[in-house]
């Protein structure tokens, strides 16, 4: 056998646990927002479970409890072992969809789903280029990343200012910041796919968590869009 065709040999191979990776990937994001939107529609669709929670402490619960599993699985991931990433990761997807469901109070159920679509359209388009361009993104990345911490103080801020001007400001912002937060997540976990040991469990939490930034970022996305194109009721 040639030099040639052993290299043309380790190409197959790399693209094919490229493939595998970013497969798994897609799919447990997928899996999440699917348990997002069905939770967030039974809920909307309950009454008596909107009226327990909306305005209640038993919310703020819930936001809380979405902060601190959003830490643990980004944190000490490496200390988990495969189920229970995954089972936290399902059960941070649940619990967005209750907090999720006031949406259905707040706009339109048409507008919502129309918003929804544009908000995947973006994400194919966005995440295919992140995964074919040869420009590495990381410069990008760390911009984008410190313009997210600018957003997190600016929105607490805002809270207490309540003012019309910036709350917009930071929603054109907070597009375009997740917008490039997907190119560069995706071109990300691209990589991760050569640095991941072979071992199922590494493998599994590491796909896990590569599902995890592309949903934060599909999501956050969402609700920015949804603030400009959503009709409130």
């Amino acid at each position: 056998m040639n030099r040639f065709s052993v290299s043309q040999s380790n190409i197959v191979v790399d693209q094919a646990v490229e493939r595998n990776f970013i497969t798994k990937v897609y799919g447990w994001m997928a899996l999440a927002l699917s348990i997002t939107g069905l939770v967030a529609y039974a809920t909307a669709t309950n009454p008596d479970f909107i009226t327990a929670i909306a305005g209640t402490p038993l919310l703020l619960g819930i936001v809380i409890a979405q902060l601190v599993l959003v830490v643990v699985l980004s944190a000490a991931i490496g200390k988990l072992n495969a189920g229970v990433a995954t089972g936290l990761f399902i059960v941070y997807s649940a619990l967005t969809g209750i907090t999720f469901a006031l949406l259905f109070y707040v706009y339109t159920t048409e507008s919502i789903a129309q918003v929804f679509l544009i908000t995947a359209g973006t994400f194919a388009l966005v995440s295919a280029y992140g995964y074919v361009t040869k420009r590495d993104l990381t410069s990008i990345g760390n911009l984008l990343f410190m313009g997210l911490i600018g957003i997190i103080l600016a929105s607490f801020v805002n809270f207490f200012l309540n003012s019309s001007g910036l709350y917009w400001v930071l929603t054109f912002v907070g597009v375009i910041v997740f917008v490039g937060l997907i190119a560069y997540d995706t071109q990300r976990i691209k990589r991760m796919a050569y640095g991941v040991s072979e071992d199922g469990d590494a493998q599994r939490k590491a796909a896990v968590i590569g599902a995890l930034a592309l949903y934060l970022d599909f999501i956050n996305l969402f609700i920015r869009l949804l603030r400009i194109f959503g009709k409130r009721r």
